[in-house]
């Protein structure tokens, strides 16, 4: 039995020899879900949701609509007990990976590679930036700085400013970017300034490509 643990890095490895450049985040918050992981390439964003065999379909519906609200593609990764039905319990647009424990580590198989997300809304997409990174993007468009605006505002005129295509790239070279530590600086002198208390630290988890 392949428990989520297991899989996890023999993932990583597998995930980098087969797109190449990448960056995964882990646990990140959507909605009122939360992605295992999230795999950032150039052009797009994969939402990946993992059920090992110790796992069951228990959630799966709502973390599929909270996935489906945010990410280009969306994959799950699953242990070889679920092989069978998980096709059963996904959209026809999710990729499947099964994942089976080897004697020498874990065998990925690509059962069904993912198709583009029709339900991706790139209003939704854009929220997963901070403050920051919006004004990094908000830079290197020439628009104004909104410095007194709200981040619902700004990201609002991004996207009428921005094309779609391009907010893509951009979007991945903020998350290929990102350093937390350095953000989380950012992101207190702005709520200091504007007399709110600047958030704790948090230890963050994530796995470069190459």
């Amino acid at each position: 039995m392949l428990r989520d643990k297991e899989i996890r890095e023999p993932l990583f490895d597998f995930l980098e020899e087969t797109y190449g450049k990448i960056r995964i985040f882990e646990e990140k918050r959507m909605g009122k879900s939360r992605a295992d992981l999230v795999m950032v390439s150039p052009d797009a964003l994969y939402g990946i949701e993992i059920k090992s065999d110790a796992d069951t379909y228990a959630r799966l519906e709502g973390q599929v609509k909270d996935y489906d609200r945010f990410y280009d593609y969306n994959y799950v990764v699953v242990g070889v007990s679920h092989a069978l039905h998980i096709r059963e319990h996904v959209p026809e647009w999710w990729g499947v990976i099964t994942a089976e424990k080897i004697e020498d580590g874990v065998d990925f198989y690509v059962m069904r590679k993912p198709l583009k997300n029709p339900k991706m809304k790139m209003k939704n997409k854009i929220t997963l930036l901070w403050r920051p990174e919006l004004a990094h993007i908000q830079e290197i468009n020439q628009m104004p700085k909104y410095e007194r605006q709200s981040k619902k505002f700004v990201t609002e005129k991004i996207l009428l400013k921005v094309p779609e295509e391009l907010l893509h790239f951009q979007i991945s070279e903020e998350l290929f970017e990102r350093d937390y530590n350095e953000i989380m600086d950012k992101i207190n002198q702005f709520r200091i300034e504007k007399g709110r208390k600047p958030r704790r630290r948090k230890r963050r988890r994530w796995k470069a490509g190459s």
